[in-house]
């Protein structure tokens, strides 16, 4: 009977062996293969306009705006900002929608609504708010757009409610950086934002993010590179050659992007800091002994390898970002470049997670007190994981683009709503 036992014990730990033996030669080849294509695709093929068909644009009255906001109640406020605030609607069909009103008691408002119309009527990509169409006459102007239920990057930041880990904040930075690619790579005439900041970064019920308010954008003419304007930005996230000589381009967006990646992954305001000290510089100053010094302490949650492999990634983000905040505009690196360098630094991620996994795995089988049956229904349950991961990798691209698009044909023109006051 013992020997019959052992025997019984020794073919169960060859089959947990040969389990996990399989789990890996087939998992984590496959997870790299996929991950390493998806890379190589969007190295390949630059971010452009999500290809779909053209859709109807609604129609909205006044009226309907009015009655979507509960007359503009306090209550549905969701937002300010320069140029005017933004409410929560819902229209009669139940369909939520966010209405941005501008405050014509500035005369800058009135720019600031033209300006939004004419970029926004050519623009589509899904990384984009989409804006559902305008309503305009001579003492109201608003327009409609798609809402956003899980608000602002910058809420997740400060607020004590909510929490990004490395992967969900590198995710938006991601599509952030996209949709920075798309307007100064994929539009017929490079758009300019001007205002990069996490407020303006809109995150869906996916927490996908979407690039919002072109209040102050600018549209550069064909081989223009720069145009200079009197219109500032907020401080912190200014280049410097926009802040001293009011000269934009597409490389004071890069500038701010860095700053605001900056930010993501400290959880410190560029603009809290005063003399010649600022963000930038702490950040450099900091790398690479002192990384722990300057990371948001909430990301730093395990130890021992784990740990150090994570902050290797969140210094190779730091590094990206500071690559984008070089003082001289021509040191910069483009959007194209920094969406690339920032999806390989994704895989990487993705990699070493599900590595530790797998070893974890392996430790359990190595522990001999714990159950055989405990540790193939742990192998069952991390293959079903593991599946997860890779399938929401390869149709991330699809499915997002499928359901949450802006589009906004370059054949159509807002709509002005004439309408009796």
């Amino acid at each position: 009977m013992p020997t019959s036992s052992k025997h019984r014990s020794n073919r169960k730990k060859l089959l947990v062996l040969f389990l996990l033996l399989g789990t890996a030669l087939v998992v984590v080849p496959s997870t790299f293969i996929v991950l390493w294509i998806r890379y190589r695709k969007g190295k390949r093929a630059p971010q452009q306009a999500d290809s779909l068909s053209a859709i109807t644009r609604e129609r909205i009255s006044y009226y309907e705006l009015i009655q979507a906001t509960d007359a503009l109640s306090e209550s549905n406020l969701i937002g300010s900002g320069s140029f005017g605030s933004v409410y929560k609607g819902v229209l009669r069909s139940g369909t939520a929608i966010a209405v941005k009103v501008f405050n014509l008691q500035l005369d800058a408002a009135f720019k600031s609504f033209d300006t939004e119309c004419e970029v926004l009527c050519s623009l589509r990509h899904r990384n984009l708010v989409k804006v559902i169409t305008s309503c305009s006459n001579l003492d109201f102007k608003a327009l409609v757009l798609e809402y956003m239920p899980n608000g602002s990057l910058e809420k997740y930041l400060y607020s004590h409610n909510y929490f990004l880990d490395t992967k969900q904040r590198l995710s938006i930075m991601i599509d952030v950086a996209c949709a920075l690619e798309y307007l100064h790579h994929g539009c017929s005439l490079p758009v300019i934002h001007c205002d990069l900041k996490p407020s303006n970064v809109l995150l869906d019920e996916d927490m996908v993010a979407h690039l919002s308010d072109f209040g102050i954008s600018k549209l550069l003419d064909e081989d223009q590179g720069d145009l200079y304007t009197k219109t500032l930005a907020t401080l912190g996230y200014i280049a410097p050659e926009y802040g001293l000589e009011g000269r934009v381009s597409t490389k004071c967006d890069v500038y701010s992007y860095g700053v605001m990646l900056l930010e993501t992954f400290t959880r410190r305001k560029p603009n809290e800091y005063e003399g010649d000290l600022s963000l930038k510089q702490w950040v450099s100053y900091s790398l690479p002994e002192a990384l722990m010094d300057v990371v948001d302490a909430n990301l730093v949650t395990t130890t021992g390898n784990r740990l150090q492999k994570e902050l290797d990634i969140v210094a190779s983000i730091m590094k990206v970002a500071l690559d984008c905040c070089a003082e001289s505009p021509e040191r910069r690196t483009n959007m194209k470049d920094v969406v690339g360098m920032l999806q390989k630094i994704k895989i990487q991620l993705l990699f070493w997670n599900l590595l530790f996994q797998l070893t974890c795995l392996f430790q359990l089988f190595l522990n001999c007190c714990i159950h055989v049956k405990i540790v193939v229904l742990y192998c069952f349950v991390l293959a079903i994981d593991l599946c997860m991961i890779l399938f929401s990798e390869m149709l991330d691209g699809c499915n997002k683009s499928h359901r949450r698009v802006c589009v906004f044909s370059q054949q159509h023109h807002f709509a002005e709503e004439n309408m009796d006051m």
